[in-house]
């Protein structure tokens, strides 16, 4: 019971002062997880754990230690922030990895890419073709940076010189087969609106929708639970030996 209670005490000290820690140090470790910064928030999560659960040693040393991480990542931010050459070596730099629609092998070699790493990060940013490609930069927290060939680029509103009206925000209406009233409501819609839209699409009941969303400007999607999909494409590089 009082080592239930001991923990309890430490896990709240060590909670409320990684939170402390984590507005001082601000949102770099999230927004650009750099390897230091990867490094830096693993060790200092793992020495929160231990000023919780270690009974076998005062809390103390722990904070010590807590604190002692948590003042050096500060610190590192400062000295990058006001030294570009410091950035240089603590964050590292972009490195071309794609020139002039040429794959930079030496580039991917020393930075340990493989191919299929560049097409997949490739895809995140809605690129399936590589001869779409005019450069692609990685940077110095792992993500890629695309410029497509000018052929490839999309035509915007104000290349045509149209004045679009802005879609808005979706909203969800059906999330995991439950109905969101409220946010029908707040749409200005009611369920039967609702209804007659996924009967429009053969769907007879809302327990039959994993998600359902519409936005301002009117348009409505619908994602089904069984989505009837014959043959599923595998984009995978390699299938293995099963």
């Amino acid at each position: 019971m009082n080592e239930g209670l001991v923990v309890l005490v430490r896990s709240i000290i060590g909670f409320f002062t990684l939170l402390i820690f984590a507005k001082i140090l601000g949102k770099q470790q999230i927004s650009q997880l750099a390897f230091f910064d990867y490094v830096l928030g693993i060790t200092i999560g793992s020495i929160a754990a231990s000023l919780a659960t270690d009974l076998s040693s005062r809390a103390w040393p722990h904070w010590i230690g807590l604190l002692t991480w948590a003042a050096l990542g500060y610190l590192m931010e400062f000295i990058t922030m006001k030294w570009r050459y410091a950035a240089k070596y603590i964050e590292g730099e972009p490195t071309i990895v794609i020139m002039n629609g040429k794959i930079m092998e030496d580039a991917l070699k020393k930075m340990q890419f493989r191919v299929s790493d560049i097409m997949e990060l490739l895809r995140n940013k809605d690129v399936f073709d590589l001869s779409q490609v005019d450069f692609a930069i990685i940077e110095p927290n792992g993500q890629l940076s695309v410029l497509k060939k000018p052929e490839y680029e999309p035509l915007t509103a104000k290349d045509m010189k149209i004045t679009k009206k802005s879609s808005g925000i979706s909203t969800e209406l059906i999330y995991d087969g439950i109905l969101i009233e409220e946010n029908l409501k707040q749409l200005n819609k009611d369920k039967k609106w609702l209804m007659n839209q996924l009967k429009s699409k053969g769907i007879k009941d809302v327990s039959e929708v994993f998600l359902a969303t519409l936005n301002p400007a009117g348009s409505f999607y619908v994602d089904r639970y069984e989505d009837h999909i014959k043959k599923v494409i595998d984009v995978g590089d390699y299938k293995g030996p099963y």
